[in-house]
């Protein structure tokens, strides 16, 4: 998943004096404070730390009330969606106009209609919408579906996502992974096909007394052998 990395970080944390005594709690609590927001820093939505080491040694801040500035290294888990890159989401919103998503629980996505491609129309089936492919009656997007998107744009205040699901390896996850085994399947055939007529044309050439190049080869030898013998 692209969209999800491990970034190592080097951070400053500032601790208020009045902290001092517990300077591991202070800093766990500003990096929790980090959670689920933006940042600029390391260019995406921090999901969760593992700090690696803390220094010991704090440096006092100069001003009126001086900060301490605790160093730490820490593993950050980050969420950065980048635009034409793919995304994964769990439907739970369908209407004829658009088609609404949440990534990883907390992020909200919409997909409006003309972001949709022309093999999706939607239809009311059992008393709820869905979206269905006229080209596959089995590749069906209703509310629950997992599905995998494109990211247009990323909105990194209130981190919402507008979505496409023009590209054709967009769409139900379900149906896509099926669909991959099915095609990866049909290739191996075809080319297990292109292989065999070779070998039939071959046995098929010995048994109408055709030479073969192994054929040709031998007789070449054994006239170059009797030509050594009439010779000597």
């Amino acid at each position: 998943m692209e969209w999800l990395k491990v970034s190592k970080a080097n951070l400053t944390v500032y601790i208020h004096p009045s902290k001092s005594n517990q300077v591991s709690k202070a800093v766990l609590r500003e990096l929790s404070s980090l959670l689920f927001t933006f940042s600029e820093i390391v260019d995406g939505v921090v999901l969760a730390y593992d700090v690696n080491s803390l220094d010991t040694c704090a440096k006092i801040l100069p001003g009126v009330h001086p900060y301490l500035g605790v160093k730490l290294k820490a593993n950050l888990l980050l969420f950065c969606p980048k635009p034409n890159t793919l995304l994964e989401g769990k439907v739970v919103k369908l209407t004829q106009e658009s088609i609404h998503v949440v990534v990883l629980g907390f992020s909200a996505a919409v997909i409006t209609e003309k972001d949709i491609r022309e093999e999706f129309v939607c239809k009311t089936k059992k008393g709820q919408e869905v979206y269905a492919s006229r080209s596959n009656k089995r590749h069906v997007i209703k509310v629950g579906t997992m599905i995998r998107f494109l990211v247009k744009s990323f909105d990194e205040e209130i981190l919402h996502i507008c979505g496409s699901l023009i590209p054709d390896h967009t769409g139900s996850i379900y149906w896509l992974d099926k669909n991959l085994e099915v095609v990866s399947h049909a290739d191996r055939s075809e080319k297990k096909k292109r292989i065999e007529p070779e070998r039939i044309m071959l046995e098929q050439g010995a048994v109408d007394g055709e030479l073969s190049t192994l054929d040709i080869v031998q007789k070449r030898t054994n006239a170059k052998k009797q030509k050594h013998w009439e010779e000597s």
